[in-house]
């Protein structure tokens, strides 16, 4: 750990390390193989808080941005920063009247996106008639200015007074439309070291002046986005993969000696896959850390991960609220195989379907007792929803605590399937049907039934289509009830070209739900 390692309440942002370390790496890509340095980085950010400024923009006003991962990306959010705005960072995957939506739902008045949109810009310009500027990074967009000319004729001296400013991000709408997340704007200077993932970071994960951080994942997302950030603060260097791929992920590892990276459960599932001699074939001796959430992940493949890369897992569960956050290291979980480890911010309490606390080992809604304060965005009834008295707050996941206080999650209470009055939870199923050697990926969702209300079936994407038939449906169907009850197990399976999931390794389960219940009344 460096002598000049940051304690809360110290400022820390890339300006300080522009400083300390100017020709320091802050961003590498990959795949392009562009860099920015530390001080490259800080005058950039300037330059578009200026910006943004010269544009009327006050602090606690709103920009949006739509891109894929690349080297402008950080520096569009850190201008954003540092000009004291709320930013909001939009999946580059989503349609036009999804990205239409955001932008009008946050009340944006500035909008940047890049020619990788071009097929839905003119769409999105259409309907979101309150932005009062548009940009586009990397090439010309109809209707946006380029934002690099824009950039650069402003100053790359910080403007005075500067105040912390904040993300504003929005729920992936696995279960309905995403909704923004919103926290009070820090009363803060700019560089305020406050409770959160630089102060975790250091502390947990590695994250320090000198470290090297691999981000897999898009940036778009909450915990790429808010590590990354962090990374600045402290004074680490970011390697960004503009698209994740087993094998290139663990050619980054050793190309760019990396000792700290964030996954999701998905990407360990790909790796594994990988031909053991491809799995072998790289140098990884200097990953100290390889820190993983967003999904629960199945007990199978962490322990093969461990085998694999040695005790470096850290595995956390927290949610963009940040009204709690749970951890467990490796050998923790060796010893509590399954838990998402136990709280550090926030006390977890279990409670039943009428609001009541349940004791050590009986499954419940999760909720941290705390003083979080957060709101979905011109949403009061999903904000009330989240509550339980003044103090309880939850995500919306199902879970149990042991006697030494580790949280295991079950399932999100949204994808609980209820079939002849027995509650499953198909986050079982998959975790069996993952490991299948056949399986690519896979989604365990409730259907219609007429007798039953609902039955389990398996929605299942293949490492080869052409295996697809009854035969394989009965391998898959008996490999799962091999390891659990019949109940739990899926009735049936289709077989899919492609899975709705999220970049960051969630499932869009509505969207196939919302298939087979078509022309079905809803269960209540």
């Amino acid at each position: 750990m460096s002598d000049d390692t940051p304690t809360l309440g110290e400022l820390r942002y890339p300006g300080h390390w522009a400083d300390q370390a100017p020709d320091r790496p802050a961003i590498l890509m990959t795949g392009s193989g562009k860099s920015m340095t530390f001080s490259e980085l800080d005058a950039e950010a300037n330059r578009i808080a200026n910006l943004f400024t010269s544009l009327g923009l006050m602090p606690g006003d709103h920009m949006a941005f739509c891109l894929e991962n690349r080297l402008e990306f950080l520096a569009v959010a850190w201008g954003a920063h540092y000009a004291g705005l709320y930013y909001t960072a939009i999946s580059s995957r989503l349609l036009a009247d999804e990205i239409a939506y955001i932008v009008n739902d946050c009340g944006a008045r500035v909008f940047v996106t890049s020619p990788s949109k071009a097929d839905v810009a003119g769409e999105v310009s259409a309907t979101t008639p309150n932005v009062e500027a548009r940009f586009t990074i990397g090439g010309p967009l109809a209707d946006h200015s380029p934002f690099e000319d824009a950039v650069a004729v402003q100053s790359a001296e910080p403007a005075t007074g500067r105040m912390e400013g904040l993300d504003m991000l929005y729920s992936s709408g696995t279960t309905g439309r995403p909704k923004g997340i919103k926290s009070p704007l820090p009363d803060m200077p700019l560089g305020t070291i406050a409770p959160g993932p630089a102060v975790l970071g250091e502390m947990l994960f590695g994250l320090t002046d000198g470290a090297v951080y691999l981000s897999p994942a898009p940036l778009y997302h909450s915990a790429p986005l808010k590590f990354t950030m962090a990374c600045h603060r402290l004074g680490t260097s970011v390697v960004v993969m503009e698209r994740f791929d087993p094998e290139e992920a663990l050619a980054a590892i050793e190309t760019h000696r990396v000792t700290t990276s964030q996954w999701v459960p998905t990407m360990f599932v790909r790796m594994l896959k990988l031909p053991e001699e491809v799995r072998h074939r790289h140098d990884l001796s200097t990953l100290g850390v390889a820190i993983h959430a967003a999904a629960p992940c199945p007990v199978e493949v962490k322990h093969r991960m461990i085998d694999w890369w040695g005790p470096v897992l850290h595995e956390y569960y927290a949610g963009t609220e940040g009204n709690g956050f749970t951890y467990v290291s490796s050998d923790d979980w060796l010893t509590h195989p399954g838990s998402v480890g136990q709280a550090l911010v926030g006390e977890i309490v279990i409670v039943d379907d009428d609001g009541n606390e349940l004791p050590v080992g009986e499954e419940g809604g999760i909720y941290f007792r705390g003083d979080a304060a957060f709101e979905y965005h011109n949403d009061p009834e999903k904000t009330a929803a989240s509550r339980l008295g003044d103090d309880l707050s939850t995500l919306g996941d199902i879970g149990r605590v042991d006697d030494d206080g580790f949280l295991y999650l079950t399932d999100r209470k949204a994808y609980m399937i209820i079939s002849g009055g027995v509650n499953i939870y198909p986050q079982e199923a998959e975790n069996v049907l993952t490991m299948h050697p056949a399986v690519f990926d896979v989604a365990v969702i409730g259907v219609p039934n007429d007798e039953f209300g609902e039955e389990v079936k398996a929605v299942v994407q293949l490492a080869d289509p052409s295996a697809a038939g009854p035969n394989l449906e009965r391998e898959l169907i008996a490999y799962c009830r091999s390891q659990l009850a019949d109940v739990k197990c899926p009735r049936t399976v289709d077989f899919r070209d492609e899975l709705p999931r999220h970049p960051t390794g969630k499932l869009y389960k509505r969207l196939l739900k919302d298939e087979y219940w078509s022309g079905y009344e809803t269960r209540i």
